[in-house]
């Protein structure tokens, strides 16, 4: 079962001594104070943020009303745009959660898409439409309000549950490169969050080593797992107190269940 206690570690109460000095490499703080000069490293740096948001924008886009293939246009449009308009610089680095600071700015994105397709719709992009206007049902917009409560849990959780994926694709790595992708496919059974049936003593068996051995290799391995999955929380936020706060959200996200 996952939870904030199985994620947290139990000696770590405190932002670890120099985590405010490595917090200046992190994705979302190499952004927000890029100089010109820091130019090729910031874009590396969004970049990679993007490429973990793209799911999750997805998944909120397709839950406002869109079918696969325009969800599909839309989600590579909006980070497009994003891009290449450095929409990232609206972000006020006091308010610095770029998962907060991304969703606010896709539902800009899709109001304003609506405005443009319905001003095409009624004179040729001529005149945009008010919002306040009335108008028949078939002229409403595919995004109603009924679901946006939805749609964003489902944000929460795409992004929470990617952010697992990519920690344990570097735990896997990780054991690849010392040889050891068959441990590791045992090992990751017992990490949070699965719900194996397979016991301590089965997976010794399996591999030929003692049991003690397995129960020392898990504690290394969820330990090794908080500090990655820290690490990329703090990609995302603007300073450290906030991946506390983060973590305990993500656990959240993990544990609602939106109906899709």
């Amino acid at each position: 079962m996952l939870t904030i206690e199985s994620m947290a570690d139990p000696e770590q109460t405190q932002p670890r001594s120099g985590e405010a000095h490595w917090f200046t490499t992190t994705h979302w703080t190499v952004v927000l104070g890029a100089k010109s000069e820091d130019a090729p490293r910031a874009a590396k740096a969004l970049s990679e943020l993007c490429q973990t948001y793209w799911k999750p924008v997805h998944d909120y886009i397709r839950r406002k009303g869109r079918n696969p293939a325009d969800a599909e246009d839309l989600t590579q449009e909006f980070f497009g745009r994003f891009l290449e308009k450095e929409h990232y610089r609206l972000a006020q680095p006091e308010r610095g959660r770029f998962r907060s600071f991304l969703l606010t700015m896709v539902k800009n994105f899709l109001i304003n898409e609506w405005e443009r397709a319905s001003a095409q719709k009624r004179g040729g992009g001529l005149v945009a439409a008010s919002l306040d206007e009335q108008m028949a049902d078939d002229e409403r917009p595919r995004v109603e309000p009924a679901n946006e409560d939805t749609a964003e849990k489902i944000y929460e959780r795409t992004w929470a549950l990617t952010l697992l994926e990519i920690v344990r694709t570097r735990l896997a790595a990780d054991y690849a490169a010392e040889g050891k992708a068959e441990r590791f496919a045992e090992l990751e059974k017992f990490l949070p969050g699965e719900e194996s049936e397979s016991t301590y003593a089965e997976a010794a068996t399996r591999l030929g080593v003692a049991e003690g051995t397995i129960k020392s290799d898990m504690h290394r391995l969820k330990r090794r797992y908080r500090e990655l999955l820290r690490t990329e929380i703090a990609n995302t936020v603007a300073t450290p107190a906030e991946v506390d706060d983060e973590l305990r959200h993500l656990m959240t996200a993990l544990s609602q269940s939106p109906t899709r």
